[in-house]
């Protein structure tokens, strides 16, 4: 029987439609990914499931439990980072773990977390001085003082330099090695396919698709691209008439060809038979976020900041 299970999922606020049909479950042990651009319906499943908003129609189950009825018990057994998380910029460290660590009947030693997600020193610290990476190591310690079965991580490494992302992609590994089944809702298609297992990804407050990083990237074909800038005009029509060619873009002087099969053979052997060469070649297998493209038809950041409810 799945952890958690939505079927039929709808919301809505006023005539703006957050949420239609949205149907997935997640299997114990695993990392599920929810997976979309901002406003495409994550935060508000998310906060659906945590029982902090009611769904118009539709089931859900967390641990078998209803989260809009039966949200006592199940707090206790649900570890939750939320996309906003923050504390008072006066509060230690010590303090806020002492204090998450009151709200449940039976927690962890939050002496042994602050040693385990690396804070032993920044113990008697204030929030406000931790850098970015500290303190989403002290929100992922919060979210497991409880001892939960379910570990909900929303947007947990966004405003993060590249190492600080890294390395919390180690820490969200480790969360699931003790046991603990994760829900990670992120808009970084290589975080998805770093740690999920599997993934839904959201597009309009639908799901357009569930399955592993893999099979989706593979359902979308595995096509490639191919960018270089010519050393002498090369046509349009001379490259889409090559064998496996799909499309050719033009950005200047640069030119990106896409197909399928052994595209990168096919290319420069055409450019060779016509001794031109290929200046700055690049090649480009397709990850997740083409096959996220290729669902969605959106980009995988929202420029308008649009809220995610």
């Amino acid at each position: 029987m799945p952890i958690i299970e939505v079927e039929g999922l709808a919301k809505s606020y006023g005539d703006h439609v957050a949420l239609r049909d949205v149907t997935f479950s997640v299997e114990e042990g695993e990392i599920f990914g929810i997976l979309g651009r901002n406003g495409a319906g994550k935060t508000t499943t998310v906060e659906c499931l945590e029982g902090l908003r009611q769904a118009d129609s539709g089931r859900i189950s967390v641990l078998g439990m209803d989260p809009s009825e039966q949200s006592s018990e199940l707090r206790g057994q649900l570890g939750v980072q939320l996309q906003e998380s923050a504390l008072p910029d006066n509060m230690k460290v010590w303090e806020a773990l002492d204090l998450y660590s009151s709200f449940h009947k039976h927690p962890a030693d939050w002496n042994s977390l602050l040693d385990e997600w690396g804070l032993a020193e920044k113990r008697g610290a204030r929030f406000g001085k931790l850098s970015g990476g500290q303190k989403q190591r002290l929100f992922i310690a919060l979210a497991l003082v409880g001892n939960p079965r379910v570990a909900i991580l929303d947007e947990l490494t966004t405003g993060l330099d590249p190492q600080a992302r890294r390395d919390t992609w180690q820490l969200v590994e480790r969360i699931r090695d003790k046991g603990v089944t994760v829900l990670l809702v992120t808009h970084f298609m290589d975080e998805a396919e770093r740690l999920c297992d599997r993934v839904a990804v959201f597009h309009d407050g639908r799901v357009a698709a569930v399955d592993s990083p893999g099979a989706i990237v593979a359902g979308r074909g595995s096509g490639q691209r191919v960018s270089f800038t010519p050393s002498e005009p090369v046509g349009d029509d001379e490259l889409l008439g090559l064998p496996d060619v799909t499309g050719v873009e033009r950005k200047g002087e640069l030119i990106t060809v896409s197909g399928t099969g052994d595209l990168l053979q096919v290319v420069t052997t055409a450019l060779a038979r016509k001794e031109v060469v290929p200046k700055g070649l690049q090649v480009h297998q397709a990850g997740l976020e083409d096959a996220f493209l290729a669902l969605t038809g959106a980009a995988t950041t929202d420029e308008t900041e649009e809220s995610a409810r």
